[in-house]
Parts: structure tokens; sequence; C-alpha cells
């Protein structure tokens, strides 16, 4: 961005806009080859970890389940050796008290039984239920991690190919960023983020600029290069065709010359 010191004339701050534009065109045509890509692997990675997640919880319920029918099955067998006791001790009782007694708990033990045989049922079909959706989510997440080692791949093909030339395009643009006056470029950042093309500059051409009729009033305020004229429809900065092309050209043969682009 440009000093107090280093204040340039209107003309001047649109060539540097305009030049600044044109580099942005050339980063932007790199990152439109990744494509949706990078959105795409965000996307399968986020479906990714919901699958683990899932598989996860499948393992927790599974080793729980197993760890519950093993309990119960212990709780019947000691259940079955009291009452077994039980019944030994009632053939030697002496009065009704003692002969009740022991048979509540055998009624009790009963129902330990009864309610251990719940939980091993339970238990089975969780494990049956578990391992099938298991299975099924692995080979899902088996699936989906081949489709994502696929577009990694791509895309770091992609990033390879590209990468000298967007990191000396980056390069250019730091330096073509401090020509411009701070209130300029935030206009023109501002401007970049909130249009669908990223074309915060545009040329004026056959009285239109991006689609969008220019007064002729204006048209003849643009052609004078001394104000930074925007688009009453979109907000975009519109410069002069002349000035625009000049200053494309230019731009090109920087770069083409200096970054071996």
């Amino acid at each position: 961005m440009a000093t107090a010191e280093q204040k340039k004339t209107i003309e001047e701050q649109l060539r540097a806009l305009v030049r600044l534009q044109h580099i942005d065109n050339r980063i932007d045509r790199i990152q439109k080859l990744r494509g949706d890509l990078p959105e795409e692997i965000q996307d399968l990675e986020d479906e990714q970890a919901g699958l683990q997640t899932r598989l996860d919880n499948y393992e927790e319920e599974l080793k729980q389940a197993k760890v519950d029918k093993r309990q119960a099955d212990v709780d019947i067998k000691e259940a079955e050796g009291l009452i077994e006791k039980y019944e030994e001790q009632q053939l030697q009782v002496r009065n009704n008290r003692e002969y009740d007694a022991l048979t509540s708990e055998i009624e009790t033990q009963k129902e330990r039984i009864s309610e251990a045989r719940e939980t091993i049922e339970r238990a089975e079909k969780t494990v049956a239920a578990n391992e099938s959706a298991l299975e099924d989510t692995q080979e899902q997440l088996d699936e989906l991690n081949a489709v994502l080692d696929e577009k990694k791949e791509k895309l770091d093909e992609v990033v390879a190919d590209t990468k000298a030339e967007e990191s000396a395009l980056q390069a250019v643009r730091d330096e073509a960023k401090e020509q411009v006056d701070d209130r300029y470029l935030r206009s023109y950042s501002k401007l970049r983020e909130r249009v669908r093309d990223g074309r915060a500059v545009v040329p004026l051409r056959r009285g239109a600029a991006a689609g969008f009729a220019v007064p002729p009033q204006r048209q003849v305020e643009i052609r004078k290069r001394k104000r930074v004229i925007a688009c009453e429809h979109t907000g975009r900065i519109i410069v002069d065709k002349e000035l625009y092309e000049e200053t494309a050209e230019e731009t090109n043969e920087e770069l083409n010359l200096d970054t071996g682009l």
C-alpha cells in the first residue's frame, strides 16, 4: 500500500489497481484448476470423521455387550449353585421359618437367573446387530477412503504443477499491493470478496462495464482518469478501455519476463 510520501496521481492509482487485478486474475485461474477438489475433500473428510465415530461407537457397544453377556453367564452359574445349596439346606431345617427364609433366597436367585438370561438375550441381539453394522460401516469407510485418497492425489498433482507459478505470482502481487493507497486497496479487497468472478476492476467498453450500461456523463469522467469511479449497479471500479488494456499488456510482459511464468 502506498505511503503519504509515495502519493500517486489518480491515473497512477488506476493503473496500480488494474495491475493488481490482472495479477489476481492469473492467480484465480490457477486456483480454478483445482476446481471443487478442496471443498470435496473437506466434505469427504467430514464424512470420514462421522463414519469413524460411528464405527467407534459400534465397537464400544459390542465390547460392552460381550462383557455383559460374560457377567450374566457368571451370575447364572453362581445363582444355580446357590439354589442347589439352599435346596439341600431345606432338607435339614427344623422349622417353617427357616424353610420359608431359604425359599425366599431361592426365589431371589431364580429372579437373578431370569434377569441374567434377559441380559444375555439383549447382549446377543446387540452383538449380532453391531457386528453387521460394523461390517457395513467399515465397508463404507473403506470405499470413502479410496475416493478421498484419489481426490487428494489429484489435488496434489495440480498443486505440484502450479506451485512455482502461484508462488511467483504471489510475490509479484505483494509488491503490486504496495503501490495502491490504503483506501482503494480496502475497497478493492472488499469488492473481490463480494463479486462472484473476483473482478473488482473492469474496463469500460462500448458504453458498458461488466454487462451494465454506463451513463454518457460518467463515461466522460472515466476517460478523464481524474477520479476513481464505481459502477452504480455493482460497485466495481471502472477504468477506460485504453488504460485497462495498456496496463494489462504491460503486466503480462512483466510477469512473463520477470518471473518466467
